[in-house]
């Protein structure tokens, strides 16, 4: 069907091309590359930042307009413009308001029977009911309309009125091929039909012929018109974002990424700069960036169309937006269930790694404490060393200081004659009891000084009824000193014997009576090593 028009229009367009691709000069232009790509999207990213000052600005005119209307009477001629005038500024920006003015419009002329005017609002009217989504009520507003009586300007807006309308309720039935190509192929046909209404060279005739062999499937020739035509144009203007989703489109067809992506980013800042809130080139960029992986942008326009097509009332793009977005959100969804589940693991190895630092620490402090104990140990240690040198010093003093005193004695006595009397002081053995008295004295001391609880553990090793009990004054006695000797790790009877001048046997006598009255006689020995200072 769509081929049957094309040829139908084929002898309406061919001349009319010539004129047009000779009027405008064609530059093929360096190839779009991805540093372009990059560059016109961040131009969209800054401008769709600034899209609420653009409405505002937009408004801005509106509420002039509608100033100037209050201040007309209505039904005069002023009135009826500035009520065009406050339709098509609502146009494409808040569909709801302009199908107010419209109908107001139409109404008034009815009443007031201006057939020219009251045809006018009608057409126009039907646009914005379909783009409501009124389907039924559009079709019927605009067959209301009879094309015969029409002046041939009249023509040109009911026409041109035609396409859009045909083409925004095809769009309704966008996956029903056979209702979507019947509403498509009456929207080219009555772009065909507009085509002889419009002059010649002129930007509009020039838009609507590329727009026709597009739709006609000549890409190579719409492009050429199209790529002429876009260079000259004032891109603050409806018409310039028309002709780059065109061209846009085209380069979908060609496989041309870059420029497919450069087109619909320039369409896209037009539309944001005029306040344009019914469009599609934001929402179909977001759509192709979200297939390309760039969801940040793909997010971001399509909140942004979505945003448009609320504010906007147009229930024609509602549809499509959604769609785009569920997919997106849904995608962004699950972004930030991965992150999530990322930031689950990273914690994981976080609270991992913490308590490895709180293990780390604890037992770094166990061997901080045990290295501090092992310093207090050794510390401890050194003084006692230094006690042991000395109490041994003081010991060896005394020992030398006695015999320098004995061998005075043994000389004097000598001397005197008084071999007899040296004899029996010798033979006593008092000086021995002496000196072993004062050996006694010196090594209890030491020995109290290193392990001051010494004969309260033992005793706490000893029956009751095996306790040692000191007589006053006295530090350590016998039975102690035997076991003081164990302590310090002499426990060669012979040696203690020597020590202490007993005999070995009485060394032994004692050691075997001690073990008779201790709690644990096999543990004895190994309790007394036990002992700490």
């Amino acid at each position: 069907m769509r081929k049957i028009m094309c040829l139908l229009g084929r002898l309406v367009v061919v001349v009319s091309l010539s004129v047009a691709v000779f009027n405008g000069s064609y530059a093929g232009g360096a190839e779009i590359g991805n540093r372009d790509v990059e560059q016109v999207l961040s131009r969209l990213d800054r401008e769709v930042a600034k899209r609420d000052e653009y409405k505002r600005l937009r408004v801005a005119r509106i509420d002039s307009v509608r100033h100037d209307r209050r201040l007309s009477q209505p039904g005069s001629r002023q009135w009826f413009d500035c009520t065009m005038r406050m339709a098509r500024d609502y146009s494409s920006f808040n569909n709801d308001s302009a199908l107010y003015y419209y109908t107001q419009g139409l109404e008034k002329a009815l009443s007031m029977g201006l057939d020219s005017l009251e045809t006018e609002f009608r057409m126009r009217r039907a646009i914005y009911l379909s783009v409501g989504g009124y389907i039924s009520d559009a079709v019927d507003e605009f067959e209301m309309v009879d094309s015969f009586r029409l002046s041939p300007a009249q023509k040109r807006t009911y026409y041109s009125s035609a396409r859009q309308m045909f083409s925004y309720i095809s769009n309704y039935y966008d996956g029903f091929i056979s209702s979507y190509d019947y509403w498509y192929n009456r929207s080219v046909e009555a772009e065909r039909d507009l085509l002889p209404y419009l002059d010649n060279g002129s930007v509009e005739y020039r838009l609507h012929l590329g727009e026709y062999l597009y739709s006609c499937r000549e890409y190579a020739r719409s492009r050429k018109l199209l790529k002429g035509l876009v260079e000259g144009m004032n891109p603050d203007t409806s018409s310039y974002a028309i002709v780059c989703h065109i061209l846009a489109s085209i380069a979908k067809t060609r496989g041309d990424k870059n420029e497919y992506l450069y087109y619909l980013a320039l369409s896209a800042i037009t539309d944001t700069r005029l306040a344009t809130l019914e469009v599609t080139s934001l929402q179909e960029l977001g759509g192709v960036l979200f297939e390309l992986g760039d969801t940040r942008r793909a997010h971001d326009y399509l909140i942004v169309a979505m945003n448009n097509v609320v504010d906007g009332r147009a229930s024609v793009r509602m549809s499509q937006t959604s769609e785009l977005l569920t997919v997106i959100e849904n995608d962004h969804l699950n972004q930030i269930a991965q992150w999530r589940r990322l930031i689950y693991i990273v914690m994981a190895i976080l609270i991992v790694c913490l308590l490895a630092l709180v293990i780390a620490i604890y037992f770094l402090r166990r061997q901080l404490t045990r290295v501090a104990m092992m310093k207090r140990n050794l510390e401890e240690s050194n003084r006692t060393k230094e006690v042991y040198i000395s109490r041994f010093l003081a010991l060896c003093s005394i020992y030398m200081d006695k015999l320098k005193q004995f061998c005075k004695l043994a000389n004097r006595k000598i001397s005197a004659g008084q071999v007899d009397e040296l004899f029996k002081i010798t033979k006593s053995g008092k000086f021995i009891d002496e000196q072993s008295k004062e050996f006694y004295s010196v090594f209890d001391d030491a020995f109290l000084h290193i392990y001051p609880s010494f004969v309260e553990k033992v005793n706490a090793l000893l029956r009751p009824d095996g306790q040692i009990e000191l007589a006053e004054g006295e530090l350590l006695n016998s039975d102690l000193r035997i076991l003081a000797f164990m302590r310090l790790g002499i426990d060669d009877a012979p040696r203690v014997a020597q020590i202490l001048n007993y005999s070995v046997n009485t060394i032994y006598a004692y050691r075997n009576k001690l073990r008779n009255r201790a709690i644990n006689r096999d543990t004895f020995e190994a309790d007394i090593m036990a002992i700490d200072a």
